[in-house]
């Protein structure tokens, strides 16, 4: 760790209404005491009923942000979002192999929006997995998302989920974490898997709310924070799955737009 304030990264799109992206990721990387950093990826003009448009920020500036971040700053670990185009891929790929190789690296393969809309285009895909994949600590796709990855059908139930953990791992991924929030039954159950075949399992019960704008966007910062400040990858993921939880139980506390609203980042702080 750089010292007494861990620092971690976010490279990611801006949500507009404040419940996913960039601004999820700072918000939690403040409430686990992380300080945060951000390389924004993409704008959207976004609230809690969908995303109204997207504007992509050039490679090149991303590139720039990079630079400009990690010349000054100690980071401790980055957390990769969204990422809509190749270039942007590409320019984050060849800005970590300049500036953080040694850095811890989580990939949430940002591809749909709680909404329904889809935030990748179709061609940035197999940039993702060539360019990325073999560059993440921890990748974190939900169920749809990890579909997307293999070109597959989305997992039925948790022994598929599981299945299609270990492939993703294959492909040189170090580590995979499968996410059951999209999932059925009573409890959200997310896989675990190591490059080497190695399987955890992470359970909690599922939270009745309609509030769960950016739970993937948080788990995923909330991991990064973990590891930012010195956890090892199941560590900082139990943590993570304990503070969103948390967040989902503590949403409906909130009254933040008319569709699906924000989990509550600061619930151990104010009501």
């Amino acid at each position: 760790m750089s010292g007494a304030s861990p620092i971690a990264v976010t490279i990611a799109g801006s949500d507009s209404g404040g419940g996913a992206g960039i601004q999820a990721d700072l918000k939690t990387f403040s409430a686990l005491s992380v300080y945060g950093a951000s390389v924004i990826t993409a704008l959207t003009a976004q609230n809690t009923r969908g995303v109204q448009g997207i504007h992509d920020v050039p490679a090149a500036f991303v590139a720039r942000q990079i630079d400009s971040v990690f010349s000054d700053l100690a980071v401790d670990a980055v957390k990769i979002g969204m990422l809509s185009q190749i270039a942007v891929i590409e320019a984050v790929a060849d800005g970590l192999a300049r500036q953080a190789k040694t850095i811890p690296v989580v990939l949430d393969p940002v591809m749909v929006a709680t909404s329904g809309d889809r935030l990748i285009s179709e061609d940035a895909v197999a940039a993702l997995r060539d360019r990325l994949l073999g560059r993440a600590d921890l990748i974190t796709p939900n169920l749809p998302e990890a579909a997307v990855l293999l070109g597959e059908a989305v997992a039925e139930d948790e022994a598929g989920a599981a299945a299609q953990a270990r492939r993703p791992a294959a492909l040189g991924a170090r580590a995979v974490l499968i996410k059951g929030g999209h999932g059925t039954g009573a409890l959200s159950v997310d896989h675990l898997v190591t490059a080497a075949g190695h399987v955890q399992t992470f359970a909690a019960p599922r939270i009745a709310t309609r509030n769960t704008h950016g739970t993937g966007c948080t788990l995923s910062s909330a991991i990064t924070a973990g590891l930012a400040r010195g956890l090892t990858v199941p560590e900082a993921v139990a943590a993570a799955k304990d503070y969103l939880t948390a967040a989902l139980n503590a949403a409906d506390r909130l009254a933040i737009g008319s569709g699906h609203g924000p989990v509550h980042h600061f619930h151990a702080i104010w009501h």
